[in-house]
C-alpha cells in the first residue's frame, strides 16, 4: 500500500494473473475487492500494511469469502473514486491488480501551492517565481539501486524537499513539490501540476546509474526535440521514461492537453530558455560535484515536454558509483547540492524574472 495526500494505491502481485471484481458499498463507505484465489500469508497480512495517517483508509480487513475466493474489505475515511486496472509482468514484477484510491475531488496543486506558503515577502516583487520540484520516481518505482541498497526514490526526495525550503526562503520565489511522500506519480502528472500552478520553472531531481560503476558527476538534461546528444543521454532518457510501465498507469483516457504535449514540436523557445537555466545549474553542481559532462545535455524525455515551462532534469550523481552513492546518503551532502542548485535557479531568474501579469501574482 502507498498513502498520499494525492491518492492511496493497494497493489496485489502474484505468479499468474488472478481474476477479480470490486464494488463499492455506501453506508458505511467501503470499497470490496474479491480475488479468485486461495489465502496466502501475504494476503493474511495485508491489513499491516495499513497506516493510520492514510488520508482516505481507516480499515482493512481480508478473509476467506467463499471457497477459492479471498475478500478485501477496505474501510474508508470519506467518499472515494476507486479505479482498478491490471498490468502484465515488467522489471522484477509479475502480474499485478492495482487498486488506486483517488478523492472525489481531487488535490488541487494551485490550493496547495499557496497553502503550503506561509512566508511574507521580504521585499516588494512584480511577483513570486514559482519553481515545481520533480523527485523522481517513487513508490513501486524505486528508480536505480546503489550497491549497499540505497534507492533513487529516496535520495531524490531527500534532496527535494531541502531544495524546497531553500526556494521558500528565498524572498521572490515560492516551490511545489509534486510528490512529498513514497507513492508512484505518473510522468504526465508532474508535467500536469506544474501546468496547472502556472509554473515559471519545472526541475526533475535524478540520481542514475550506470553499468560502469566508475561513471561519476552530475549532469544537467534539457529536452531534444530531434536526437540525444549523447549515447548516455538516449540510455537515460530511455530508462527514466519507463518509469510509467514499472509503477504502472491506466491506458486511455489521457487528457487532452498530455496527448498535444507529446506530439508539439513548437517547444523551441522553451528548451532555449531550458539550455540557459541548465547551464546556470550546471555551473553551480560544479562547484560541488565533478560534471560528468560540462554542457547541458538534451533528450527526448517525457517528464520535460512542457511547451510553455523552462524545464531541466539534474543526475545529481551516479548512484551506481559507491563513492557517489556514500555522499548522497550524507544530509550535509544533499544540502550542498540543493544549495547548488537553488543558486543556478537564482542567477537564471535574476536574468529571467517571470512575467508580472500573471493571475498568482502574490497569492
Amino acid at each position: 500500500m502507498w498513502p498520499s495526500r494525492d491518492y492511496t494505491r493497494l497493489t496485489i502481485e502474484a505468479q499468474a494473473p488472478v481474476k477479480y471484481e470490486v464494488l463499492s458499498v455506501s453506508n458505511p463507505d467501503r470499497i470490496v475487492l474479491d480475488l479468485e484465489t486461495d489465502m496466502t500469508p501475504a494476503l493474511s497480512e495485508l491489513d499491516g500494511k495499513l497506516v493510520a495517517d492514510d488520508p482516505y483508509v481507516k480499515g482493512l480487513r481480508v478473509a476467506r469469502n467463499r471457497p477459492g475466493v479471498v475478500r478485501v474489505v477496505l474501510d474508508l475515511k470519506t467518499e472515494v473514486r476507486p479505479e482498478v486496472f491490471t498490468l502484465a509482468p515488467v522489471g522484477e514484477y509479475g502480474h499485478r491488480i492495482v487498486l488506486d484510491i483517488r478523492p472525489v475531488v481531487e488535490v488541487d496543486p494551485l490550493a496547495q501551492l499557496i497553502e503550503g506558503k506561509a512566508k511574507e515577502p521580504q521585499q516588494q516583487v512584480a511577483r513570486f517565481a514559482t519553481i515545481v520540484i520533480d523527485a523522481g520516481h517513487g513508490g513501486e518505482d524505486p528508480g536505480a539501486l546503489g550497491r549497499r541498497g540505497t534507492r533513487e526514490k529516496d535520495v531524490t526526495l531527500m534532496i527535494a524537499r531541502r531544495l524546497k525550503a531553500l526556494i521558500d526562503n528565498e524572498p521572490n520565489m515560492r516551490a511545489l513539490l509534486t510528490r512529498d511522500g513514497d507513492y508512484f506519480l505518473a510522468l504526465d502528472v508532474r508535467v500536469d501540476k506544474a501546468r496547472k500552478v502556472k509554473a515559471d520553472l519545472f526541475v526533475s531531481i535524478h540520481a542514475d546509474s550506470y553499468k560502469r560503476s566508475t561513471a561519476r558527476g552530475s549532469s544537467v538534461f534539457a529536452l531534444s526535440e530531434r536526437r540525444a546528444t549523447s549515447e548516455l543521454a538516449r540510455l537515460l532518457a530511455q530508462k527514466e521514461n519507463q518509469s510509467d510501465l514499472i509503477g504502472g498507469v491506466k491506458l486511455g483516457g489521457k487528457d487532452d492537453y498530455v496527448k498535444k504535449t507529446i506530439i508539439d514540436l513548437s517547444q523551441t523557445a522553451t528548451i532555449d530558455y531550458s539550455l540557459r537555466l541548465g547551464n546556470s545549474v550546471l555551473s553551480r553542481l560544479g562547484s560541488v560535484n565533478t560534471l560528468h559532462k560540462a554542457h547541458v545535455e538534451q533528450a527526448s524525455f517525457a517528464v520535460l515536454k512542457s511547451p510553455t515551462i523552462p524545464s531541466i532534469l539534474i543526475e545529481t550523481a551516479f548512484i551506481s558509483n559507491p563513492d557517489e552513492e556514500n555522499r548522497l546518503k550524507d544530509r550535509r551532502y544533499q544540502d550542498q547540492l540543493a544549495r547548488a542548485i537553488l543558486d543556478g535557479i537564482r542567477d537564471y531568474v535574476a536574468k529571467h524574472p517571470p512575467r508580472p501579469a500573471s493571475s498568482l501574482a502574490l497569492n
